[in-house]
């Protein structure tokens, strides 16, 4: 099915009339949306230098395509300026590679929210938050962002709540999900040049998410400590597969592993080593899964099973983490990923700048 030709919709001249028609027309996600003014649209297709009917992302299932137009006038209507279209341009980009598997993880019972996590310049530019109360409310790039996102697997992929979107019990992150890594005081690499990016391109990473689980550790002072609570919550019993990980450290926490010398990777290889749950204690819990099972669902089976233990994932690059959050607090993060096994793999793209 093609993308949609753009319609015009006539309404009274009155702001709240019009905000109340495009809840009649089922446009909104709950919440007030920015009636899609032509100009504004306009000026939204602006910062990208391609035609508007031009195709970004495609719904396997039902053939629906994401055309610059349509993305415009979502993106207006959660609220985003033009300087933040080209974040959420490059998100669908990166989406519409097959192994993020958009459709399954959009209709799943699972609850998966779309996470969109912003590396590079561009960032400060637009002024996204990556610091205090990072997840939370109160900055518009980043809400308006992940706003765009939902409106976006709503109103033009169809992916309605109790319809096409089949989520148990759903997950607050699905009105939102868009944070930026932050670069103040961070040791490491950013994401986007150890992604292979060149100097100056930004970069955005999507990841199908499960429920935020925060990681309190105020009294770990080694690399060890800290990271072995981190792990603990990425090998507990309700969330474990074979699937990927998002972690973003708190301040006060990647100053306590890199300042003892740690890199990223080494990071990486102790979280993959320490988040683990032996092969009886998954049976126990009904969440082991054998070689049989693996070659009925297309999974593979996971080699390290056979030395009695399963691991968060298949190896160290399965786990992305970065700095994210306030100076002060011993709060991380993990995000874990949606389905059973392996049903999504993150993916990233450049963020196009209009020159």
């Amino acid at each position: 099915m093609p993308a949609a030709a753009a319609r015009i919709h006539e309404v009274p001249d009155d702001l709240l009339a019009a905000i109340d028609y495009c809840y009649d027309q089922g446009w909104t996600d709950g919440l007030p949306v920015v009636p899609p003014q032509v100009d504004r649209v306009h000026a939204m297709l602006a910062a990208d230098d391609r035609p508007a009917e031009t195709v970004i992302a495609k719904h396997p299932a039902t053939g629906l395509e994401l055309s610059l137009h349509a993305a415009a006038v979502n993106a207006v209507m959660a609220g985003c300026l033009p300087a933040y279209f080209p974040v959420l341009v490059a998100a669908f980009e990166a989406m519409d590679r097959e192994p993020f598997n958009f459709h399954g993880s959009t209709a799943s019972t699972g609850g998966s929210a779309p996470l969109v996590l912003v590396s590079g310049p561009i960032a400060d530019e637009i002024g996204m938050n990556a610091g205090v109360n990072l997840f939370g409310p109160g900055n518009r790039p980043n809400a308006t962002i992940g706003r765009a996102t939902r409106l976006i697997l709503r109103n033009v992929f169809q992916m309605l709540p109790g319809i096409s979107d089949k989520s148990t019990q759903g997950n607050p992150g699905k009105y939102s999900l868009c944070i930026a890594e932050r670069t103040r005081g961070n040791p490491w690499p950013p994401l986007c040049q150890e992604q292979g990016y060149a100097a100056g391109v930004s970069s955005v990473t999507v990841y199908a998410a499960g429920g935020f689980c925060n990681v309190e550790n105020h009294g770990g002072n080694t690399p060890e400590q800290v990271l072995g609570s981190v792990a603990d919550a990425m090998a507990n019993y309700g969330c474990i597969t074979l699937g990927q990980s998002v972690v973003i450290l708190a301040p006060e926490h990647l100053q306590i592993v890199a300042g003892a010398g740690w890199t990223r990777r080494q990071a990486q290889e102790f979280l993959f080593t320490h988040a683990k749950r032996s092969v009886e204690g998954m049976k126990d819990v009904g969440k082991f899964r054998d070689r049989e099972y693996d070659a009925q669902h297309g999974e593979g089976a996971h080699a390290l099973a056979e030395q009695g233990f399963l691991h968060r994932g298949l190896n160290p690059d399965d786990i992305l983490i970065t700095l994210g959050g306030g100076d002060a607090g011993g709060h991380s993060c993990f995000l874990p990923s949606w389905s059973r096994g392996r049903g999504s793999i993150m993916q990233h793209a450049a963020i196009r700048q209009k020159k």
